[in-house]
């Protein structure tokens, strides 16, 4: 053999080893592919709807002054909480409490007046059978006493006003609440008209929210409404902590035509206070509740050119592409509506390097917890 034929044959040999090594570094589960997994588990999963919303006092009232005078004294504390009927604020009252006095005097002196006058009409009507007194007199006094009655009346009519008056130099809160920041110090002129008023009165137990959601998803909330109470539960704007859970009161009774969505009201107990008017919450408004369902995480689920599958991992550590249905992906949980069974393991990380029947290493995820709230269905 000569020297040239056996470079040849050597080349040959070292070409065919490496394209074995290739094959072979193709060949699929040649070496595992390290992945995170997770079984496919039952659970039952809120079905729910999302909107950012408002908190509103369930009653905010701006006290006024309805009577004019100097403030004379407030008789509550910035933040209180008060109940109905509890004084809030004096106005000087020594000018209505005279008007009041006033009143009664000239009642007082009209009713003297009437008894003199059907004195009178008695006389000339007794008279008048004698004909020592015209009829014209008898008349004229009757007039007198009828004008006399009616003064009384009106007397009665400004005793009551007075008393009014009177009454509202104590300014009392009409609902039970939390007192706001108080508006006029005491010293100063108030009057009927000022429209700043004294101070504020919000009633925050309970509280409500109002929320917007887009129209489409108002036949659901009305399904949901004739099924029962709607629970709602309010979270922070950044969707981290739940602050209040409450029910649902009713939409609004028009869809907003410029933004294509529907106003909702919520009412919560609002007991302890996490719940404030002017706070910006996330509302979370239950419709319906998925029973027994089978939910894997949401990194779990693939889209592809046919549509959404999972990669199955097998007895063999193999991972076979498996196509599936989805119901809704909620707070990175996904529920499957079908092509999977509660129990069989999927991949949640590593997907891009894996194929159809590529062997893997796996290790399971720490947990997956089920959503309790927001959710967007698909």
């Amino acid at each position: 053999m000569t020297a040239k034929a056996s470079l040849i044959r050597a080349g040959r040999a070292i070409l065919a080893v490496a394209l074995a090594g290739l094959l072979a570094a193709a060949a699929p589960g040649s070496e595992a592919v390290p992945v995170t997994s997770a079984p496919a588990r039952r659970a039952d999963v809120a079905v729910t709807l999302d909107g950012i919303g408002t908190v509103r006092a369930l009653y905010a009232v701006l006290i006024r002054a309805r009577v004019d005078g100097y403030l004379d004294s407030v008789a509550f504390t910035e933040g209180q909480e008060v109940r109905r009927g509890d004084l809030l604020a004096i106005i000087d009252p020594r000018p209505y409490q005279a008007s009041l006095d006033q009143a009664r005097a000239q009642q007082v002196k009209d009713q003297a007046a009437l008894l003199a006058a059907k004195l009178d009409l008695s006389r000339y009507a007794h008279l008048a059978q004698s004909q020592f007194a015209s009829r014209q007199s008898v008349d004229d006094q009757q007039a007198l006493v009828d004008e006399l009655n009616a003064a009384i009346k009106a007397d009665a009519a400004a005793i009551e006003n007075a008393a009014l008056n009177l009454s509202f130099t104590h300014i009392i809160s009409p609902i039970d609440g939390r007192v706001g920041l108080r508006l006029v110090d005491p010293g100063n002129l108030v009057h009927a008209t000022d429209s700043n008023g004294l101070v504020t009165v919000t009633q925050v137990h309970p509280i409500t929210a109002t929320f917007t959601l887009p129209e489409d998803d108002l036949p659901q909330v009305l399904a949901a409404m004739r099924a029962g109470t709607v629970p709602v539960r309010a979270f922070t704007a950044d969707h981290r902590q739940e602050l209040a859970a409450g029910v649902l009161l009713t939409p609004n009774n028009s869809i907003d035509t410029g933004s294509g969505t529907i106003t909702l009201k919520a009412q919560f107990s609002n007991t302890d206070n996490h719940l404030w008017p002017g706070q910006f919450i996330d509302a979370h408004l239950q419709t319906t509740v998925l029973h027994d369902a089978v939910t894997v995480p949401e990194a779990a689920v693939q889209r592809g050119a046919d549509g959404l599958f999972v990669f199955v991992i097998g007895a063999d550590a193999r991972v076979a592409i498996r196509p599936v249905e989805e119901r809704l992906e909620q707070d990175g949980i996904a529920v499957i509506q079908s092509g999977l069974r509660a129990g069989e393991v999927v991949v949640v990380n590593g997907q891009s390097r894996l194929q159809d029947g590529t062997l893997v290493q796996a290790r399971e995820e720490v947990s997956m917890a089920t959503p309790p709230a927001a959710g967007t269905t698909r």
